[in-house]
């Protein structure tokens, strides 16, 4: 183990060096973070909380997932999934839960860890996507989970949902016409290669078609690399697509797109100071951003600027239901 953690940190400097040429146009920029929540609060030591997700329920409560572990860092043995809730999604601080998933070592499983969980509502029924890895780097395993209330998690039958390498990983899922589209981040051969964001596409959210590539970077590598927690918004006929780290530890790059199956390097819009940014808009529509991370302390929420002279444009990201409409 001191040796990952050496080579975890190793890449944290590299990253840190990873260069962030400015976008030709800037279309995005968010303003202050501020911390929602502690994963440390009623432990004896520091906790964080890594890549993770925001779902409203049907009751108008909001509920965070993510990685999660004591400091310091320790990827593989990031075993539980967080839980928080909150009434607002600007509460201060949120509401700390039981772990929502514990990892599952055992046959059919065979899960080494719980990492980047995403949920999604279909059907009233929600399904969480999480990497659950695998011995071989070059096979990881995307699994799923499903809940009718966002507890009581049951590891679905089918599983695993997708196997790729070098570490497949960070599932993001959304709806583009009729098919469920599943971005996550890989290399260009299972082995290692080229960084990239891949994609699978779905009737039914279980049977996954083979995977396309939606964005390659130059870099190459195997674990890490800066193609990173993949999330996407569509806003009127522009999808934008968020990965990192880029520029930094706490860097995420926006990049812009006529189709939500390509982007390409020199399409940047924009770079915010976030690790693991996901985005997410409150009762009357503001947008947000978020950001994690080793020794971060928890989740942070900044307000999030489009600059693309959209006013209220059809997007993926519904405004919260009205529980949250004070913000």
């Amino acid at each position: 183990m001191p040796s990952f953690l050496a080579s975890s940190a190793a890449l944290v400097l590299a990253l840190a060096n990873h260069a962030c040429c400015q976008p030709v146009t800037t279309l995005v920029e968010c303003g202050e973070f501020v911390k929602i929540y502690d994963p440390s609060v009623g432990e004896d030591t520091d906790w964080y909380i890594n890549d993770h997700c925001f779902i409203q329920a049907k009751d108008g409560r909001w509920h965070l997932f993510g990685i999660t572990h004591e400091e310091p860092l320790n990827p593989a043995d990031e075993d539980n999934l967080a839980h928080a809730t909150a009434g607002r999604l600007l509460q201060r601080p949120w509401d700390k839960r039981p772990f929502a998933l514990t990892v599952a070592p055992e046959e059919p499983w065979s899960e080494q860890h719980l990492w980047a969980p995403h949920v999604v509502e279909h059907d009233s029924l929600y399904y969480m996507y999480y990497c659950a890895g695998d011995a071989d780097h070059t096979r990881y395993k995307i699994h799923l989970a499903t809940s009718p209330d966002l507890g009581g998690w049951k590891r679905h039958t089918n599983n695993p949902m997708v196997v790729d390498g070098y570490d497949a990983r960070d599932p993001f899922l959304m709806r583009v016409g009729e098919k469920w589209v599943m971005y996550y981040t890989a290399n260009s051969a299972p082995a290692g290669g080229n960084h990239l964001v891949a994609y699978v596409v779905s009737d039914d959210l279980v049977n996954w078609s083979e995977r396309e590539i939606a964005f390659t970077d130059p870099t190459s590598g195997t674990f890490g690399g800066p193609c990173e927690s993949p999330f996407v918004v569509r806003r009127g006929d522009k999808y934008f697509l968020f990965i990192g780290p880029r520029g930094g530890y706490d860097g995420t790059d926006v990049f812009v797109s006529d189709t939500p199956y390509s982007w390409e390097i020199e399409d940047r819009v924009g770079h915010l100071p976030a690790h693991a940014a996901e985005v997410v808009r409150n009762g009357r529509g503001d947008w947000f951003v978020s950001r994690c991370g080793w020794g971060k302390g928890g989740v942070y929420l900044a307000p999030l600027r489009w600059l693309d002279g959209q006013r209220d444009p059809e997007t993926n990201l519904p405004v919260a239901r009205t529980l949250d409409a004070t913000q």
